[in-house]
């Protein structure tokens, strides 16, 4: 029986709270609080490889579809625990 989760990996929300840009004009800043015009770059020119582009992908997909609240919610059962 495999592990994997059908709808992707719910890590990477988790991620998205804390993990910060490792570069480029927005270095330091939490990624989840990237302008979507920076998202919209990335997704014409190309997600970086690994962890990063992913998160990025992901970030630009809940952008793009108005999910912002999942990750607010998210942090709020965060601070709970």
């Amino acid at each position: 029986m495999t592990t994997d989760s059908p709808n992707g990996d719910p890590q990477l929300l988790l991620d998205l709270l804390h993990y910060p840009m490792p570069f480029g004009k927005y270095k330091g800043q939490l990624i989840r609080t990237l302008p979507v015009a920076y998202l919209e770059w990335f997704a014409q020119k190309g997600f970086p490889p690994g962890k990063l582009g992913q998160l990025l992908q992901t970030m630009y997909e809940i952008r793009i579809n108005g999910l912002d609240y999942l990750l607010t919610e998210l942090e709020k059962r965060q601070g709970k625990r």
